[in-house]
């Protein structure tokens, strides 16, 4: 067993969206960093998972001068279709700043990402198992950790950015106590369905009595298919003969192909909030800081928000005589952000939910997100506040 020191400025544990794009901000601007990640590079490029680049997160990567390089997917639509009650009705968005959003499954970011990293000359490691230590202390932070041949590493750094996820060992690092944990479970999940079958539209989504339906393109010949259904519920209880009358129950009409269905999944739809989003130098983005439904879209929108404001912090520091004001205020800043973006994922969430399924809160609260549905067909001032959420300009 070999034990070897290294240093650099910014330790980022997690190959994910949110790491690999602060990794790649940092490479821009001259400061050196270090990217460990427990997978292998393999797994990080396969991983499935949906994903909306919003039209925010694409200016953003313009600015940095990556927009050509790493974003994929097709043009967002400036509109969502809905089958409510088996009568298809478009909700086109009220305003005209819209227009450089993306489809982008997070997979294809992530490899498009590895690849302007590592081209560019970046350090990524992978299949590292990664403990810290020294990140609350005056200290520099000690990040150590095991390659796949069993040498023990240690580098030295200023700061380290925990980008690894709800499960991973940088919010782990930080005591308890100091932590807050604000979180709300929506009491219900979805049945994920990736399918081998092409979507008519971007995207589609039915609201039915028997609860939320969604397909959404990946790709022009396979399909995400989410079905709402109770939280114990198990995704073996899912033939595919059951998944497919279902889908055709909910959307009121037939599929015109019933596909290969290539994997299930169930997840339980949550919000969770962690605060301060920083501890001592450990900084945490992404979804090692929070969680928000499915239904809204942002997720990989707030990991992308955070790693720009933490790149923005340490180009600050570097370029202002170590001043750490901007670093001091990383987790206000995006606080702000995410529990705007989780007021507006609560409500839509509840909002699509309820207004097909009474079974959950009521006729009364079904009746009133239908309402709050058909304003936004109707009401351009309503539609105009849902499409800033939307496109990430709110």
């Amino acid at each position: 067993m070999s034990e070897t020191d290294e240093n650099t400025t910014v330790v980022i544990v997690g190959a994910g969206v949110a790491g690999l794009t602060l990794g790649n901000f940092l490479l821009r601007s001259g400061i050196d960093c270090v990217i460990l990640e427990k997978r292998s590079r393999e797994y990080v490029e396969q991983r499935q998972r949906a994903g909306v680049i919003d039209t925010r997160a694409a200016r953003m990567f313009r600015e940095w001068g990556l927009e050509d390089r790493v974003i994929g997917g097709v043009p967002f639509e400036p509109v969502m279709n809905f089958r409510i009650d088996g009568e298809t009705r478009p909700l086109a968005f009220g305003s005209d700043d819209h227009g450089d959003g993306r489809f982008c499954p997070q997979q294809v970011l992530v490899r498009n990402l590895i690849d302007v990293f590592v081209g560019d000359g970046g350090d990524l490691r992978f299949d590292a198992d990664v403990s810290l230590a020294n990140i609350g202390g005056d200290e520099r932070p000690r990040v150590r950790y095991r390659d796949d041949a069993g040498s023990t590493r240690v580098i030295g750094c200023e700061f380290v950015a925990g980008c690894d996820g709800d499960r991973g060992v940088s919010r782990a690092a930080i005591p308890e106590e100091c932590l807050t944990r604000d979180s709300h479970e929506y009491g219900y999940a979805w049945l994920t369905i990736l399918a081998e079958v092409p979507a008519n539209h971007q995207s589609m989504m039915a609201l039915h009595p028997r609860g939320f339906a969604g397909q959404f393109a990946r790709g022009p010949h396979a399909s995400r298919f989410y079905l709402q259904c109770p939280l114990d519920s198990s995704a073996t209880q899912w033939t595919e003969e059951r998944i497919w009358d279902e889908i055709e129950t909910r959307f009121g009409e037939p599929v015109a192909t019933r596909g290969r269905i290539v994997g299930t999944q169930l997840v339980p739809l949550r919000s969770v909030v962690y605060s301060p989003m920083s501890y001592g130098r450990l900084y945490l983005l992404g979804d090692a800081a929070h969680i928000v439904p499915p239904m809204s879209a942002k997720g990989m929108n707030l990991a992308l928000h955070d790693a720009e404001v933490f790149a923005k912090a340490v180009l600050h520091y570097r370029d202002n005589d170590h001043d750490v004001s901007l670093l001091d205020d990383y987790s206000s800043t995006c606080l702000r952000h995410v529990w705007n973006y989780q007021a507006f994922a609560a409500w839509w969430t509840e909002l699509v939910h309820n207004a097909g399924d009474a079974s959950y809160q009521g006729e009364f609260r079904r009746r009133i997100a239908r309402a709050d549905l058909e304003r936004l067909f109707e009401s351009g001032s309503a539609n105009r506040l849902f499409s800033e959420f939307i496109t990430g300009l709110n």
